[in-house]
């Protein structure tokens, strides 16, 4: 019976989370341009995505999107893993404070989080357009790249970069070949979880992009919406970039499993 009951309530929870992703993706293969009604199977949508059935701004929309995700993942894994390795090299109170100060920006609500930074970039004149969301989403990915990086440098053995400083290493050297590649898978993990917060994210960019035109994927869909309608494009949109995430994560994953069982046959 408890058996069941777990299956059962898995399924349904499975439901919720992908529900709306299959209903968009049913829904790309069908002309109608008003969710929800079926027009009959067609690919069109994707054709048109493919040969510039996009208005200008939309590929802006979706340039911006891009780039701003890349350069806002690689700072923040950078700037997250340098943090994390510091705080592990912490000990006692000090160590406990900054992590805690590091889980204040997760926990703290995206709306508060945009309204901080829009009177932030107020306050000392910066001009808000792409360069404040960038430095937005820089902001608050890297604190979930320190998160992804401490449980791999708890994992690692503490005396592998004394033993390399012992063996003539610099520190510098030690960082690079001895700790970065024990932390590197995370750190990837870490890259793609910024980078999928940064395209996801609404209410920071909406906040800090200013009114010179800028706008995100999301921002531009928000807009679009209001309007009184998604452009039918979006639909195939959403289920290719759903489709290119879910491939990330099944390579990742299997590259994971062979290294752990490279490991264990060590």
């Amino acid at each position: 019976m408890k058996k069941l009951l777990a299956r059962g309530y898995l399924a349904v929870l499975l439901v919720i989370l992908y529900a709306p992703i299959l209903i968009i993706a049913v829904f790309s293969f069908t002309e109608a341009k008003v969710l929800g009604n079926w027009t009959g199977f067609s690919t069109k949508l994707y054709e048109s995505l493919f040969t510039g059935g996009l208005g200008n701004s939309m590929v802006r929309a979706i340039e911006n999107t891009i780039t701003i995700g890349l350069l806002a993942a690689l700072c923040s894994t950078i700037l997250g893993s340098i943090a994390a390795i510091g705080i592990h090299n912490m000990r006692g109170r000090r160590r406990k404070a900054i992590t805690f100060l590091n889980d204040i920006p997760m926990l703290n609500p995206d709306i508060i989080t945009g309204i901080s930074l829009f009177i932030l970039f107020v306050a000392i004149g910066v001009s808000q357009g792409y360069v404040t969301v960038l430095l937005a989403h820089i902001s608050f990915c890297t604190p979930y790249v320190v998160l992804t990086v401490m449980p791999r440098l708890r994992m690692m053995n503490p005396n592998i970069y004394e033993a390399a400083l012992d063996l003539g290493a610099t520190p510098s050297q030690a960082l690079r070949k001895v700790i970065i590649p024990q932390i590197r898978p995370a750190m990837i993990s870490g890259f793609i979880l910024a980078f999928t917060l940064s395209i996801d994210d609404f209410a920071v960019t909406l906040f800090t992009k200013g009114n010179r035109g800028l706008e995100t994927l999301s921002t531009y869909i928000y807009a679009d919406a209001r309007k009184g309608g998604l452009t039918p494009e979006i639909r195939p949109l959403m289920t290719l970039i759903f489709l290119a995430v879910l491939a990330l994560l099944i390579i990742i994953n299997i590259r994971s499993a062979r290294n752990n069982k490279q490991k264990a046959i060590k």
